[in-house]
């Protein structure tokens, strides 16, 4: 395997939590499950929006191996983070998003209303997870058992042959 840094960023996409109306619950639980697998993360709190964009890019320019975005995946007329995600991403890994949202659904049938990318920006991961705790839960347990590897692999790492 190829030996990938594990720094984190973790963005949270919310204008209400980035003005102070209320404290944001999601980013401490992705910030704790990363630190359980040995990863620091700094977290940013940003309005929805271009500010979202502008963060995932100075993420990536400054060699952040993961970059995981909760929040402005839904259907409200502020919710840009998938948009602002696009633009930043060589390309999708469309297979994540999509176990994220039938993983989700099994528990409420909302989670098949977020729009959320995942997919590769130069060497950085990027995930976005939908804007709740339950949401951000789901989204880890699929990342979990993937995580490592696809790290490797965007890292240059060889497939592991099986016989």
């Amino acid at each position: 395997m190829t030996a990938v840094a594990h720094s984190a960023v973790v963005l949270v996409a919310s204008s209400r939590a980035a003005a102070g109306v209320y404290d944001d619950t999601t980013g401490p639980v992705i910030r704790a499950w990363l630190g359980e697998r040995g990863w620091t993360a700094e977290i940013a709190v940003v309005p929805d929006g271009e500010p979202v964009g502008g963060r995932l890019r100075e993420a990536v320019a400054a060699g952040a191996a993961l970059v995981v975005t909760t929040g402005g995946t839904g259907a409200s007329p502020t919710d840009r983070t998938p948009e602002q995600t696009r633009t930043v991403l060589d390309f999708e890994i469309p297979g994540i998003a999509e176990e994220i949202r039938r993983v989700g659904a099994a528990n409420t049938p909302l989670a098949l209303l977020s729009r959320g990318l995942a997919g590769v920006a130069g060497r950085t991961l990027v995930v976005n997870l939908p804007g709740s705790q339950g949401g951000v839960r789901d989204g880890l347990a699929v990342l979990g058992p993937v995580l490592d590897h696809l790290l490797d692999q965007i890292h240059g790492g060889d497939h592991v042959r099986g016989d």
